[in-house]
């Protein structure tokens, strides 16, 4: 079986003008895999080296397959069709390890024809450290590599307008752009660079904050021979991915001309806030998968896919998203919609397996932050509580008991959550405290939900009643009583 590289496999080769921070998996199966498709389609012509910010020697190099390797695209499309897609991605032309090949990452910076910085260097990337010097080869953060990038770029150009860079950083953190802008030009002024650099950072170059969104499970070890027999080829790069995919990029509108948007049709926004995009993935797919985790697993549901294939679940599910949620968040009814049933089809992906478990990690941060601003905001503007997000409120307490059907499952959170819990339930347990003390600690706790629930008209009541019910009868029994009855 022949080995994927550009000998055997030959091919387009696109001129470099991208670099890339971040050899991860995300990013092979989101941004070349768009890039990839925008050179074939368009006239883009935007091939990336790829710069390693670690030093580390694993995974090995794209550079012993010449930059090439598959994408593996399954899941449910528009229609609700299954979908296994393949493509072989030759947007990438090489890597450079930065701690290695210094020299040949600063003349990188050099070169005309590059435009483009995009970055993924998980969210403790974008990072301050006091002792990155510009002399360091390289500096520790991102954000001190990338300065000296620029320096060298604005030296060698003399600090033309035209040598100014557009940095679409990827890090799932808030306005991702302007916080790397900020880093930069406190290296920057730290390491007493010219005013006229920074000036030439200010406006010469465009930081661009983003909203990325594609579940991309990598590597596929347990199916790797039977795809490489389906291939043809060995390739030791298969990354593998969700149908869906979404790039949202705050910036401004000559932006889609430049990536050549309107030449291919393809999931990339340019939009003058990320906000509303932001506040729609964290309130109806993040928020979805917390308000589902505590019922589902009580209910004895271990996945996702599951819970999507049981009837009373997943309708639970759906009101909750499509009665509670939508009808308070601030963008076009019908794009919430469609939103919200590729949601839907992602749950159900046959070919991801997400345990709820994993899910679970830190829930009451969770739910505080992609729940109860739309519990809240739903009280307000309608006057009545919304039962399904009311419900997963209750059923979460009742999560953190820690036990289903008489066995205990290991919680994760922060200690001072896990030992209110431990005392609450034991308290119980011991008829020490009701359920209504219980959740009376839990909603008090203003520190941490940066709001006085106990305010909330019958907030804590109807918690208290719906967790009763929980507690007694049952997961599915609950669901039936106290969220199903008046359907």
């Amino acid at each position: 079986m022949k080995t994927l590289n550009r000998e055997n496999f030959p091919g387009a080769k696109y001129t470099t003008r991208v670099v890339q921070f971040g050899e991860g998996n995300f990013l092979r199966a989101f941004l070349d895999w768009q890039l990839d498709i925008l050179n074939e389609k368009t006239d883009l012509d935007a091939g990336v080296v790829i710069v390693r910010p670690l030093n580390t020697d694993f995974p090995p190099p794209l550079n012993i397959q010449d930059g090439l390797y598959t994408t593996l695209i399954r899941g449910l499309n528009e229609k609700n069709e299954a979908v296994k897609e393949f493509r072989l991605i030759r947007s990438v032309n090489n890597e450079i390890n930065i701690y290695t090949q210094y020299d040949q990452y600063l003349e990188l910076a050099k070169d005309p024809n590059i435009q483009f910085v995009f970055s993924n260097t998980t969210e403790a990337g974008i990072s301050y450290v006091e002792s990155d010097k510009l002399t360091d080869k390289p500096a520790t953060s991102y954000p001190a590599k990338l300065t000296a990038f620029l320096y060298e770029r604005f030296v060698y150009f003399s600090g033309s307008k035209e040598s100014g860079l557009i940095i679409i950083p990827c890090e799932l953190i808030d306005y991702n752009g302007d916080a790397l802008k900020k880093l930069v030009l406190n290296y920057a002024k730290q390491w007493q660079l010219s005013d006229k650099f920074i000036s030439w950072i200010e406006n010469d170059n465009l930081f661009c904050s983003t909203l990325v969104d594609r579940i991309v499970p990598g590597y596929p070890k347990t199916q790797i021979a039977e795809l490489e027999s389906e291939l043809g080829y060995k390739d030791n790069f298969i990354d593998s991915a969700e149908y869906f995919y979404l790039f949202v990029i705050q910036g401004p509108q000559w932006l889609a001309e430049k990536l050549c948007l309107d030449k291919c049709d393809i999931n990339i926004k340019i939009v003058d806030d990320i906000k509303p995009y932001k506040e729609r993935k964290v309130a109806i797919l993040n928020g979805a998968h917390t308000a589902l985790v505590p019922v589902a697993y009580l209910a004895g549901i271990d996945t996702v896919g599951e819970s999507m294939n049981d009837p009373q679940i997943l309708s639970y599910l759906k009101d909750a998203i499509f009665d509670e949620i939508i009808p308070v968040l601030n963008l076009p009814h019908q794009e919430l919609v469609d939103f919200a049933q590729s949601v839907i089809n992602r749950f159900k992906n046959p070919f991801i397996e997400h345990q709820l478990m994993s899910i679970a990690l830190n829930s009451m941060t969770k739910f505080k932050t992609r729940i109860l601003p739309q519990l809240v905001a739903y009280q307000k503007e309608k006057g009545t509580l919304p039962k399904h997000l009311v419900f997963s409120f209750a059923a979460l307490i009742a999560f953190y008991r820690g036990i289903r059907n008489n066995q205990s499952y290991p919680l994760q959170d922060d200690a001072i959550w896990l030992e209110r819990f431990d005392l609450g339930w034991k308290n119980i347990a011991e008829g020490k405290w009701t359920l209504a003390q219980l959740v009376d600690v839990v909603l008090s706790d203003n520190a941490h939900w940066e709001y006085d629930l106990l305010t909330i008209p019958q907030l804590a009541q109807t918690i208290t009643q719906y967790l009763t019910v929980i507690t007694q009868e049952g997961m599915r029994q609950a669901i039936e009583k106290c969220v199903m009855c008046s359907k």
